[in-house]
């Protein structure tokens, strides 16, 4: 089953009024407002220069870019192209990441923090380069971000993040307030930002791919890499070919260099609205957490805006309804809401250094390359991953590379924390594993458990017809207990971030298999 497939099953059960009274669509406003793609799936074993798994804004780019300069491509989505994390974004094209540069300059020095200012700036200019040069319509306008103070209790700390962006020559100015309808107690204004539809943007570009030896596959999901000259991908469909690759699948399928050591996975929420106020058509961004984000998108019907937020680790909140209940209450406060439209969730990776991990998988794997934890800024990280990756493998040389290195030695200064998150993935697994749930009892509609049937561990849901699905709980990852999500109608590894739909199929890596089925009661 395909992942268009499986994503449509979840919809349908959210378009259905639902106990928790979720207000809004439950689909994407940049899905909804597009097409869907129609590449084929692989049906013959073929040979490529470089092979790309994963279809979204760093595969896509680095596919396209590595093609311009005469390689050979093939891009690999187990899905549809730009309908997974890429295709819930809500597409800030900015440097201005919250409060960082200060953590930057402290942790990386002047030198790093410059360089990740410096490669996001450039990305920016690169997504607009590409805008102009192929005369895509995907709504690209130049514009601002604003990093806002909503307390007072923040205002120092906003003073000393311009402070220090100031000093890496980022284009900032110092603000009493933020341009809002509500109060702000001071903003960092980034000027020469950018905003776009992603989809419309990269469904140009993914036309762009295919032709003179290279390929877009969708429905074809990549299941394993096997060693030797050249690589061998096995996927579902059968085998690829190639001497590259690339693994751009948000999450690394491959546990190769302990990445899954390295970073955590986060859900977000997002609300599209229509609003009664003169709202500026910038971006925002509060600076406490978890942050709110707000930018606006022109629409046939007026300007959505679009309002995001309540972030929380994958896995670790059963109640995921009450997330949106709370950017729903948050929307009502700061503005006056005619509608709520849309509604939609994404899945962000943070390493523990909080820069992103683009490069070699390990440093002794030279043929095979990773771009993953953009921590949630992966419009520009996902352009950055296609310019440091094609300059590596082309042999050019990058002056950001170093900084995102994957084996890079500053993540030991990050080391309780990176100590801490494994002693609690473990804990989880363990108590998962030997822990005994209890007996299943009878669940109303739209609940679902982890229970025993028959002295067998099931992950069992009841939907809104009455008919119960029961699977096994364990994830197919590296075997840790999933947890429902009862907004999303779906099993969430709380250990390494993979979903699934409630009849076990894969929503989201790094698995590769889906969970089996039990017999249904």
């Amino acid at each position: 089953m395909g992942l268009k497939r499986v994503i449509g099953m979840v919809e349908k059960e959210n378009k259905r009024k639902s106990q928790y009274g979720l207000a809004g669509r439950a689909e994407s406003f940049w899905i909804a407002s597009t097409p869907e793609t129609d590449f084929p799936s692989l049906t013959e074993n073929i040979s490529v220069d470089v092979a790309v798994l994963g279809g979204g804004i760093a595969g896509i780019t680095s596919a396209l870019f590595l093609k311009d300069a005469g390689l050979t491509v093939a891009v690999l989505e187990a899905g549809r192209i730009l309908e997974g994390v890429t295709g819930h974004t809500t597409a800030h094209i900015s440097s201005a990441h919250n409060i960082i540069y200060r953590y930057l300059i402290d942790h990386f020095g002047k030198e790093g923090a410059k360089q990740y200012a410096d490669a996001n700036q450039m990305a920016i200019e690169r997504i607009a380069r590409l805008v102009g040069d192929n005369s895509i319509a995907c709504d690209f306008r130049r514009t601002s971000e604003y990093i806002y103070a909503e307390n007072r209790d923040d205002l120092d700390k906003l003073k000393t993040e311009f402070e220090a962006a100031e000093s890496l020559g980022l284009p900032v100015s110092f603000l009493d307030a933020a341009p809002l309808p509500f109060k702000t107690y001071g903003a960092i204004h980034y000027q020469n930002q950018a905003q776009f539809h992603p989809r419309k943007y990269l469904m140009a570009l993914a036309k762009l791919i295919p032709g003179d030896g290279s390929f877009i596959f969708e429905n074809t999901r990549a299941l394993d890499v096997e060693g030797g000259e050249p690589h061998r991908i096995k996927t579902d469909k059968g085998y690829l070919t190639a001497k590259i690759i690339i693994i751009a699948t948000h999450y690394p399928i491959l546990n190769q260099g302990l990445l899954f050591m390295r970073m955590a996975p986060y859900r977000s929420y997002v609300l599209g609205i229509r609003v009664a106020d003169e709202i500026p058509e910038e971006m925002f961004d509060s600076s406490e957490y978890p942050s709110h984000y707000i930018r606006t998108q022109p629409t046939p019907d007026g300007h959505l805006i679009i309002v995001g937020g309540e972030d929380h680790a994958t896995g670790h909140v059963t109640n995921t309804a009450e997330h949106y209940k709370r950017l729903e209450r948050f929307a009502r406060d700061h503005f006056q809401v005619k509608s709520i439209d849309y509604r939609w969730s994404t899945q962000d990776n943070y390493s523990f250094d909080r820069v992103p991990f683009i490069g070699r998988l390990t440093p002794g794997s030279r043929h095979i390359y990773v771009a993953t934890a953009f921590k949630g800024w992966g419009m520009t990280h996902g352009t950055v991953a296609g310019m440091v990756l094609s300059d590596m493998i082309l042999g050019r040389p990058n002056p950001y590379h170093e900084l995102y290195d994957p084996g890079r030695l500053k993540l030991l200064t990050t080391g309780a924390k990176l100590i801490t998150q494994n002693i609690h993935i473990a804990e989880t697994l363990i108590r998962g594993r030997l822990s005994r749930p209890e007996k299943l009892t009878p669940l109303d509609v739209g609940e679902a458990k982890v229970a025993e049937i028959d002295d067998k561990e099931a992950a069992v849901y009841k939907d809104d017809r009455g008919e119960i699905h029961s699977i096994s709980p364990v994830c197919t990852h590296m075997g840790c207990i999933v947890s429902w999500n009862n907004a999303e109608r779906s099993w969430d590894c709380p250990c390494h971030g993979s979903r699934f739909n409630f009849d076990g199929e894969i929503l989201h890596c790094p698995t590769v298999k889906k969970l089996e089925k039990n017999n249904r009661r």
